[in-house]
């Protein structure tokens, strides 16, 4: 059974579209998105630098925009599941046609420009422990002040809260982490933080018409598989405030018989963590095209099968 997943936030870099814009019709794709939402994702997605890229308002329409195309460039796929971390949840949503492509621009563009806005009124920024046990680190996170924002499962939680906690939690780490790792994110995303792009993201969705997910569509709040849009759109609206359990996704990959993930573009996040905690399931990251025909048999294996 085969997953097809969409990174988060962080997982992009300067130039990373570039290679997918010279697939056939990709470049024409995405300046239609560009007139649609107002925002030159060619510009950004090939030529801006870390920092432009890291601003929350460019960043989630850029992902969501890789990750669609990068998938569209597979074929006509039919995972067996599909999930996403963070804004690779709107992603995901395109890939089980709960939202079309359109709308899932539309979505993320509001999403970004809220969430930045809401990153804007206090100083916020998120980093990812490496080691240590899970059930220590929340607890010290938490007498911090701390937020466990991301639970992401082979060991991995990333902290969220302003600038000023995480500055502390760097010189009083959990026992047995090893290391305290900011993030290219600009805001604690999935905590309080939020709360105000909440209200801002709901408006947003009741301008959609959902359709069911055609395929298991596996929530990051809980691992939970949702049935119906309606559902899934208004978990992507109170995700923004709530932390992301990827580990509780990878288990539900588990139960539903996983044999292979593959990670859109710009892959290797998730791919990484599933080979630390899913070893025996064949994993795919979509950087560049260069990687399209390994994924393409990977595909067709699983078809066979």
């Amino acid at each position: 059974m085969l997953v097809l997943v969409a990174p988060g936030q962080g997982a992009q870099t300067p130039g990373f579209l570039t290679p997918w814009l010279e697939l056939p019709g990709a470049a024409d794709r995405v300046a239609g998105w560009s007139d649609a939402i107002g925002l030159d994702l060619a510009h950004y997605g090939t030529k801006a630098d870390a920092e432009e890229i890291r601003d929350t308002a460019v960043a989630q329409p850029l992902l969501v925009a890789a990750g669609i195309l990068s998938a569209a460039a597979l074929g006509d796929v039919v995972p067996g599941a599909v999930a996403g971390h963070s804004v690779g949840e709107i992603t995901a949503a395109s890939f089980a046609g709960v939202l079309d492509d359109a709308a899932a621009l539309t979505l993320v563009r509001k999403r970004g420009l809220a969430m930045a806005e809401a990153a804007a009124i206090t100083e916020t920024g998120m980093s990812a422990l490496l080691g240590g046990d899970p059930e220590v680190s929340v607890a010290h996170l938490e007498k911090l002040g701390l937020t466990p924002a991301n639970v992401n499962g082979a060991g991995q939680i990333v902290a969220a809260g302003t600038l000023e906690q995480l500055a502390v939690l760097n010189e009083d780490k959990p026992e047995g982490v090893r290391k305290v790792v900011p993030l290219k994110v600009a805001g604690a995303f999935h905590t309080h933080h939020m709360a105000p792009a909440v209200d801002a993201l709901a408006q947003a969705a009741a301008d959609l018409t959902p359709a069911d997910p055609k395929v298991t569509y596996v929530s990051n709040k809980d691992g939970q598989a949702v049935a119906t849009g309606a559902e899934v759109l208004q978990r992507l609206v109170g995700q923004v405030a709530n932390p992301v359990r990827w580990d509780l996704c990878m288990e539900t990959f588990k139960e539903l018989g996983a044999t292979a993930i593959i990670e859109v573009s710009p892959g290797g996040t998730l791919v990484g963590l599933a080979k630390r905690a899913l070893p025996g399931v064949k994993t795919l990251a979509l950087k560049t095209p260069d990687d399209l025909d390994a994924a393409r048999e990977l595909l067709a294996e699983h078809a066979q099968a």
